[in-house]
């Protein structure tokens, strides 16, 4: 079996002791409750911590007499997505992985190709399936089942763009605005003494950057590996893809974005713009009164265009391990309910995401920054490319983004990165 480049660097008699050793029953305590262990990539206090908390206290009062209990570990990322899969690998390695992971939506492929996840795709009705806006799959098998949903788009100060005279109520999910536009707003921000855009250029530590910025190539007709994920060359560096690339570039030497800008420079005025997703809803509604006191006072705009509409989607979701457990009976009673619409809406109303299934989808009202990030999930959303190699996708892309500030050939430098990802693929 092929084996996902992430996990090169175990050797073969390694990952296959890690995937078939442990126990082959469900571990119990001394009650005679069967645990099951589940471990989540955030910090156990932030608000989606809390929120996972309740449900697991919920499952646990509603499974006491069926002798099921969970047990939840916390593994908040301290340096991103890359630090939590080192965690997985090490887990692996010492044979020690829990029951059920949560794990960034992207990652599936290759994940599943490391034999690291377990087939659902027996375990869910159709009509349990139908109600998922997307499930997480590779080669046809479905291995996980999305937490949230997720979008993102251009947070603005409204009382910056009525000070500097913009005008930006005609760009909608339907129409929305070019490149050309997306720069002209930015000129006139930059001649009002304003920083135009946090186009998030400095979260190339982890994958913010990638999610955030990957549909800017799309949206110029690129793409980035062929459709069985193992060719990079001629994709990654087509003519239309690094238009996409030199767009950002174009923004860099204008002035228009920085790597310098502060965390919270938009949301203390400093900032005409802020690239984010859903996750910025409640601290506009709730952090920061003073800039931001209702609702009125900012708004958001849908992804630009060049050739086509394009926009970023995918988030973390959950998966059962093929940790050495044979009967995954209680994994399954777990993960369904960890999945379950109620507690999509749990988690949803915690983060300001958009839920999973669309049985909880409410009825935004029109124009509202739920309903952008919706109708453009629905309209233009595009997953990031599927390919066992994504992790060394996502170092190559960000290694390009993290190379705007010095590079004065935007070409040679895209081209350099998709051989080198070329490269990594090749060993497969």
């Amino acid at each position: 079996m092929k084996k996902s480049i992430l996990f090169m660097m175990l050797s073969s008699l390694l990952l296959a002791s890690c995937v078939d050793g442990g126990g082959d029953e469900q571990p119990t305590d001394e009650s005679g409750n069967k645990i099951v262990k589940i471990m989540f990539h955030v910090d156990k206090n932030s608000s989606e911590g809390k929120a996972y908390q309740k449900l697991i206290s919920d499952f646990n009062t509603e499974y006491e007499d069926q002798k099921i209990k969970a047990a939840a570990t916390f593994k908040a990322r301290t340096a991103g997505g890359a630090d939590y899969e080192q965690q997985l690998i090490a887990l692996q390695i010492d044979n020690d992985l829990p029951d059920i992971i949560t794990f960034d939506a992207p990652n599936c492929a290759s994940y599943a190709d490391a034999d690291l996840l377990y087939d659902v795709t027996n375990d869910f009705t159709q009509e349990e399936k139908d109600d998922f806006l997307s499930l997480n799959t590779y080669q046809g098998k479905i291995y996980g089942l999305p937490i949230q949903e997720s979008s993102a788009g251009f947070f603005y100060n409204k009382r910056i763009f009525a000070d500097a005279g913009i005008n930006v109520s005609s760009y909608t999910v339907e129409n929305p605005w070019t490149f050309d536009q997306f720069k002209d707003v930015c000129s006139k921000l930059k001649a009002r003494g304003v920083t135009p855009v946090d186009m998030r250029l400095d979260a190339t530590n982890d994958e913010t950057a990638t999610y955030l910025l990957y549909p800017f190539i799309y949206a110029a007709g690129g793409s980035f590996v062929s459709s069985d994920g193992l060719t990079a060359t001629g994709y990654f560096n087509s003519d239309k893809s690094k238009v996409g690339f030199q767009f950002f570039k174009d923004l860099v030497d204008a002035s228009y974005t920085s790597y310098a800008i502060g965390a919270t420079d938009f949301f203390t005025g400093k900032v005409g713009m802020y690239l984010s997703s859903g996750w910025t809803i409640p601290d506009l509604d709730n952090k920061f009164p003073e800039q931001f006191p209702n609702r009125d006072s900012w708004g958001l705009l849908p992804y630009p265009k060049l050739e086509t509409r394009a926009s970023a989607t995918g988030s973390w979701s959950y998966a059962i391990t093929n940790n050495g457990v044979k009967d995954k009976s209680c994994a399954l009673e777990l993960l369904k309910w960890m999945s379950s619409a109620s507690s999509s809406t749990t988690i949803t109303n915690a983060t300001g995401m958009i839920p999973c299934r669309k049985s909880c989808v409410t009825n935004y009202a029109p124009g509202s920054p739920e309903s952008v990030l919706l109708n453009q999930l629905a309209q233009t959303g595009k997953e990031r490319p599927v390919t066992v190699g994504y992790p060394q996708f996502t170092t190559s892309f960000s290694d390009v983004i993290y190379k705007l500030r010095t590079t004065n050939d935007i070409s040679a430098t895209v081209d350099a990165a998709a051989n080198e990802l070329q490269s990594e693929l090749d060993k497969r």
